[in-house]
């Protein structure tokens, strides 16, 4: 749904006063320790914006995704761990709210309105990478319940969200190849275990661990959807919610950096001869050219998050855009951040550091920035995508 000016502003309030009051103080101990950031993710539930993809009715905000980049990238210029983490549970809300059913409302929406219950995708796997639709865990009917087996990767929030989209082999054993289910799974339930913490190079803080599970029994009323259908999900809800979350991540991330440089070029002068870094002509033309990169990307994931919110038939291509064009600009801007602000900025872990380390990942996250590309060229020619 569309949201108004408004209800953006309001979005926007929220996730900065979190990101300034919670995220700033915890920051640094997430990124140094690989940190999983609970402080924040409290604090969102408080401020009742873990609600934010839940619907109205449930008491949740009932909001899209342009909520859900404004509210991205207020986090990710103070935290981006804390926006990736608060991201993917935004996702997961969003895919199960597509189709609950009662119990499913019941059990994992209110408590998501309320901020009481943390939620998250495990789609990805070892061995088909980067395709991350093209699920191997074995589901297994067994009366009223399913079995289920196989393992998962990079699970963002790992042994913390209380409850895991787990993508999986349709259950029916004449299901066609592409076609594949998804189970809510609850933590700690017998047959699930956490592989090894996670010690990234960049997004320290989002403990993306595998998930592995042996046996694991799930009850059907956990079944999203039906049997099989669950392709209808990669770009009606998984992809919009998805790519959109992170390009407000990564967006979020390239104008802390922008800033950053901005704030080093206003402060500091030359000792013999006085002369301001921000008078310095070449340096100058160096910070323009940044922040036409930022408001151009910007201006790019705002529109596609509003012509998806409304509904706009010709959203999905610049929805696939964004986030490889966020990748492409926020690694840029982070390297020419550091660059501008020369040695202050290269000590080890300086927040622009962090920034240039974090800005990493946008290129490797699946989708990839590649897969990106290519999906919007398959989209512009009329071509299937997968």
């Amino acid at each position: 749904m569309a949201a108004s000016t408004v209800e953006l502003q309001h979005v926007r309030i929220l996730a900065e006063r979190v990101a300034q009051e919670t995220a700033l103080v915890h920051r640094e101990a997430v990124d140094r320790d690989s940190r999983w950031p609970v402080e924040t993710m409290q604090a969102l539930g408080e401020a009742g914006l873990l609600g934010l993809q839940a619907p109205a009715s449930l008491g949740g905000h009932g909001e899209g995704l342009s909520a859900l980049v404004t509210a991205c990238e207020a986090l990710a210029q103070v935290c981006p761990s804390s926006a990736l983490c608060f991201g993917m549970h935004c996702v997961g809300t969003a895919v199960i709210a597509a189709k609950a059913t009662p119990y499913q409302q019941e059990r994992y929406l209110r408590p998501i309105a309320r901020g009481q219950h943390i939620t998250t995708l495990a789609l990805s796997e070892k061995g088909t990478g980067s395709h991350f639709y093209l699920a191997e865990t074995r589901l297994l009917s067994a009366g009223d319940e399913y079995l289920i087996d196989g393992s998962k990767h990079f699970v963002t929030s790992g042994g913390y969200a209380d409850s895991y989209v787990v993508s999986t082999v349709a259950a029916d054993a004449d299901a066609q190849p592409g076609q594949f289910s998804c189970i809510l799974v609850d933590r700690n339930l017998p047959g699930t275990s956490w592989g090894e913490p996670w010690h990234g190079l960049g997004m320290r803080g989002n403990e993306s661990r595998a998930l592995l599970l042996d046996g694991v029994r799930a009850p059907r009323k956990a079944l999203l959807g039906e049997e099989g259908d669950q392709v209808w999900y990669i770009f009606e809800v998984v992809a919009p919610y998805f790519l959109m979350a992170m390009s407000g991540t990564y967006l979020g991330i390239a104008a802390a950096a922008l800033r950053g440089a901005t704030e080093h070029l206003q402060s500091r002068q030359y000792s013999h001869s006085g002369e301001r870094l921000s008078g310095v002509s070449i340096l100058q033309h160096r910070l323009a050219e940044m922040w036409i990169k930022v408001q151009r990307t910007r201006a790019l994931v705002y529109q596609a998050a509003q012509m998806g919110d409304a509904g706009d038939p010709n959203a999905l291509i610049p929805i696939l855009a964004c986030k490889a064009d966020v990748a492409d600009m926020v690694e840029q801007v982070t390297s020419e951040a550091m660059t501008l602000c020369g040695g202050a900025a290269y000590a080890e872990n300086s927040f622009l550091a962090r920034l240039l380390r974090d800005a990493r990942a946008a290129h490797v996250m699946s989708p990839t920035t590649d897969i990106l590309k290519t999906w919007t060229g398959r989209a512009l020619l009329g071509q299937p995508l997968l």
